[in-house]
């Protein structure tokens, strides 16, 4: 069946080719077979909260069982298992070493210089239960909250371990950003410590951390912070402030390397994650310990058929969520052997990816579409880059994660990458939702390029219109969740009325949870294909920003008066962010507009960082605006795509500034 013509057709995509699971990949799968799929969803149906009970009891190690499934007597404020008492990091590590593990190698930690360094269960336990006890000394306990800016490395999955054992919570902050997204974070946590790293490494250049800790707290604010710890990764020069700062290995030193772990119920917050909201101000979206560790080693075993011989590799950043699930907590819950990875995709060279899966014999890898369409590219440019030039052999599975896939891009990572053998798990997931709730199954799925298939076992999404009433499959519509799940949201931390607002709006009932996404079921598969946001929120390399946050940073420059920001598409990066700016003095144009243009993404990278710089500015004297002063994005954004207008025009009133925002400066 692979890759022969069907009736299968994703309405927008016009997708036709259909690849089935390998037969021997079906044989030996954790769900094998779609009649498996649907044995798991009928339970779902037929006993919603036996079917998650059981799983919870089957997958976790509990101190305390829980008596009771689900509460939805405060709902939305869902709760799961929440008399029930466990602590993440004993499931992650104590059980592994009292299972026989305890020398299996956890991590392989190559650093961005190709070094590489090994951790077993035993082994991280020990750094771990170090940590913990340091931050214990320092008087870091359950319910406090804790920062990390750190790169990836051993330290950043070990402090998040470290938290989690004595029942802090903690807030990673991806190393990216800058010193004010790093403050307001700070403030809006109420944070009581820092974790940080002297430097990183990243690309062959030593990039600060300490400093921009040092910056964002010296913003004020931040008096709730009485420790930062620096863990020393390059030696490099840092100012060091006596008293509040200590180093990790200081921190750790004449430590036990027991600790007992806190236990705690599972509603407990294990972690906040700040993700970017359409208002402007980061979310602090708030996950519980018990369901979001169910389903990181659910997933695990589901959509990545992790087998005790694996060596699973995912190339995100500890930074976002995908960090969270599938580095720092999925892979150690299910005892395997992952790859944690410090370095960039094209350092030393565009095929840093693939010698690496061929010198650590990686057998499941998971990255974004973004940085496949990238190594494409490479690939184009300089063939001694491709992945056939590596011994790609012992990969049995792939997947992609932060955007929908285009279906060449598909084509491609399944030919050259998987060698057409390896299932593709094109998973569709959020920071909110814990883990995947859309993808393929390895062993059960027929796989159609640019769909995300089917839903998983227990997760009852469905396509609403603006009424919250179903649509018909091969109508688009906006993409819900009907029923609660273990994994999801507890609440946006200290903003309990934004929650519900955002996820659980009063318009589609206040029970159904809003993804934001739009999406689309295939007439005759009932296969989904999400086909972009409904709010402004922004999706660039599988990271989101709220547009509102970037226009507030340019119009925090002193010479900018007004800002819209939209997104377009972008072959590498999934979208761009086209930036329409009225400075306060006359447009400039030429090498003036060329050399503003710069100083405002260098502007926005300061403020925001790096990922936020728009890829295009264009200037005018006004924005497109109605009679009643409102800015109309839907114009902008059919000008950054340089398509034609042909909507209604009839309320706006300036409608001569579109002919100057038509072109780039």
């Amino acid at each position: 069946m692979a890759g022969s013509e069907s009736k299968q057709e994703n309405q927008g995509l016009q997708e036709h080719r259909v690849f089935a699971p390998p037969a021997e990949f079906v044989a030996s799968a954790t769900i094998s077979g779609m009649d498996a799929y649907n044995a798991l969803c009928a339970e779902a149906e037929a006993d919603y909260e036996g079917f998650w009970a059981r799983l919870a009891r089957e997958h976790l190690d509990w101190h305390k069982p829980f008596t009771q499934t689900l509460d939805e007597s405060q709902a939305p404020f869902y709760k799961w298992f929440a008399d029930g008492l466990l602590n993440v990091s004993y499931n992650c590590l104590d059980r592994n070493v009292l299972n026989g593990n305890a020398e299996k190698t956890a991590i392989i930690f190559e650093a961005d210089d190709g070094q590489v360094t090994r951790a077993n269960y035993r082994e991280l336990l020990e750094r771990t239960s170090k940590f913990a006890n340091g931050l214990k000394a320092r008087g870091i306990k359950k319910g406090d909250r804790v920062i990390i800016y750190m790169s990836m490395s051993i330290e950043g999955v070990a402090a998040m371990q470290a938290c989690a054992r004595i029942g802090a919570t903690h807030s990673v902050v991806f190393g990216g950003f800058s010193a004010k997204s790093l403050q307001e974070r700070i403030i809006d946590a109420g944070a009581v410590a820092v974790i940080t790293a002297d430097e990183q490494l990243r690309g062959g250049k030593h990039l600060p951390l300490k400093s921009i800790v040092d910056e964002a707290l010296a913003l004020g604010g931040c008096e709730s912070v009485a420790n930062v710890i620096v863990y020393k990764r390059t030696g490099g020069n840092i100012a060091f402030n006596e008293g509040r700062d200590v180093w990790l290995h200081d921190l750790v030193d004449g430590q036990s390397a027991e600790c007992e772990p806190e236990w705690v119920d599972a509603e407990h917050p294990l972690f906040i994650l700040y993700t970017s909201g359409s208002t402007g101000t980061p979310k602090g979206v708030q996950h519980a310990s018990g369901g979001f560790l169910l389903w990181a080693a659910l997933t695990m075993k589901w959509t990545f058929d992790i087998k005790p011989s694996d060596v699973f590799w995912c190339t995100a950043d500890i930074g976002w969520v995908t960090g969270h699930s599938y580095i720092a907590y999925g892979p150690l819950a299910v005892g395997a052997t992952e790859v944690v990875f410090e370095g960039v995709p094209t350092y030393p060279n565009a095929g840093r990816f693939w010698d690496t899966i061929a010198k650590h014999k990686v057998n499941i890898f998971y990255t974004a579409p973004t940085a496949i369409r990238s190594l494409i590219k490479a690939a184009d440019v300089d063939p001694t880059v491709h992945p056939k030039n590596y011994d790609l052999s012992s990969l049995r599975l792939l997947g992609t994660v932060g955007e929908p896939i285009n279906p060449e891009a598909w084509m491609w990572y399944y030919n050259n990458v998987g060698g057409a053998r390896c299932p593709v798990v094109d998973t569709f997931w959020q920071t909110e939702t814990g883990g995947h709730m859309i993808t393929p199954l390895p062993g059960a799925t027929p796989m159609v390029p640019g769909s995300c298939t089917l839903p998983l076992p227990g997760i009852m999404t469905a396509i609403v219109d603006e009424a919250g009433h179903d649509v018909p499959n091969g109508q688009g519509g906006i993409l819900v969740v009907k029923r609660p799940w273990p994994s999801m949201i507890r609440t946006i931390w200290n903003n309990p009325e934004r929650f519900k607002a955002g996820y659980f709006p009063d318009e589609l009932g206040g029970r159904m949870y809003l993804a934001g996404d739009g999406a689309i079921r295939n007439k005759e598969t009932g296969y989904f294909t999400i086909t972009g946001r409904i709010d402004d929120v922004l999706n660039v390399s599988g990271h989101r920003m709220g547009t509102m946050e970037i226009e507030s940073a340019l119009v925090a420059n002193p010479m900018v008066a007004e800002a819209a920001v939209v997104g377009r598409p972008d072959e590498t990066t999934g979208e761009s962010i086209c930036a329409f700016v009225v400075l306060k003095q006359a447009r400039p144009t030429g090498e003036d507009a060329k050399r503003i243009a710069l100083e405002l993404r260098n502007w926005v990278a300061k403020e925001i960082g790096p990922i936020a710089k728009p890829k295009e500015i264009r200037f005018g004297d006004n924005l497109p605006k109605t009679r009643s002063g409102k800015i109309m994005r839907r114009l902008l954004r059919v000008l950054a795509k340089g398509e034609t207008i042909t909507q209604d025009i009839s309320t706006l009133e300036n409608p001569a500034i579109l002919e100057q925002l038509k072109d780039s400066n």
